[in-house]
């Protein structure tokens, strides 16, 4: 299997405070990968890391085997990298259609007219303002923006985190087609049960450091392991 992304034992800090203590994942080509852990553990930071926000003092991260260490968010988003971040980071004070116009729109199967048809609710609310939005239609249009970059690699931190839970599913089936359209996923999720019924593959963070590395299955099967690495109580 081809590599998307290659981190490989990244140290990274925010002054003195050590955060990641040899961080390493992988992401294959056409893989949904999940990246799970409590609060805390470092699963933003990694995200941060790889997006060149926060880059590491030591290891390397790889992107389709070019050495991307330290690149910047539009290095990378050039490469073919979709970040929605925590928070989604939409502009509040633009209307649901003037922040995809917004996005780097490039060329491929996504488009805006691809999107609103992904996520009707935002084509129905296209006029409306982006702080006017529910958390749930602003996870839509952060996802929408970092789609019409028609990435070959979508990262996406806490999707699902504010949300109800009927918009949880809508938001997890959107993430799911990604991978049928071929995207590679890395998913850093803190619902544990529906991040590994999508995934092909798991990590797990703890205090910085990678504490579980194989299959979603495996992880998903073993609910004391589920609790003792994850955190997570057996009902999702």
């Amino acid at each position: 299997m081809n590599m998307v992304l290659e981190v490989d034992a990244i140290h990274t800090y925010y002054g003195k405070s050590h955060i990641l203590d040899g961080v390493s994942l992988k992401v294959g080509e056409g893989e949904l990968v999940a990246l799970l852990g409590r609060n805390g553990a470092g699963k933003t930071t990694t995200m941060r890391s790889i997006m060149g926000l926060t880059p590491p003092r030591q290891g390397h991260i790889r992107l389709f085997g070019e050495d991307m260490t330290g690149a910047s968010p539009y290095r990378m988003a050039s490469m073919g990298v979709g970040y929605v971040p925590e928070g989604r980071k939409i502009f509040g004070h633009l209307s649901v259609h003037e922040n995809l116009l917004v996005a780097r729109e490039t060329k491929g199967p996504w488009t805006i007219d691809a999107v609103y048809k992904l996520f009707p609710r935002l084509h129905e609310r296209r006029t409306s303002k982006g702080g006017r939005l529910s958390g749930g239609e602003q996870e839509m249009l952060a996802i929408a923006r970092a789609l019409l970059l028609n990435p070959k690699l979508l990262i996406l931190d806490e999707p699902s985190q504010g949300l109800a839970p009927i918009i949880v599913q809508e938001v997890m089936r959107t993430v799911g087609r990604m991978k049928q359209e071929g995207i590679s996923v890395l998913l850093v999720e803190q619902n544990a049960f529906l991040a590994l019924k999508l995934a092909d593959r798991a990590y797990v963070l703890g205090e910085g450091e990678i504490v579980y590395d194989g299959p979603a299955a495996e992880l998903s099967a073993d609910k004391e392991r589920m609790e003792q690495l994850a955190g997570v109580a057996h009902a999702a």
